[in-house]
C-alpha cells in the first residue's frame, strides 16, 4: 500500500484587503511540502479588486 505524500492543498488569502475593510476577498489556491514548509505560507500575488501586487497568507 502507499504512503500519503506530503503535498497538501493550501488556500492563499490576501491580508491587505482584509485589513482594508474593502467587500470581497482574493484568493489562491496551491500546494505545498509540510516537511520542507511547516510554518504558513506568505506569497506575494496580484489581487484583482485592488489592482496591484499583495501579500497574500495561507489560512487554515
Amino acid at each position: 500500500m502507499a504512503k500519503k505524500g506530503n503535498r497538501v492543498q493550501v488556500i492563499l488569502e490576501c491580508i491587505e484587503q482584509k485589513e482594508s475593510g474593502m467587500p470581497g476577498m482574493s484568493r489562491y489556491i496551491t500546494t505545498k511540502n509540510k516537511k520542507n514548509t511547516p510554518d504558513r505560507m506568505e506569497r506575494k500575488k496580484y489581487n484583482p479588486i485592488l489592482k496591484r501586487v499583495t501579500v497574500h497568507r495561507e489560512i487554515k
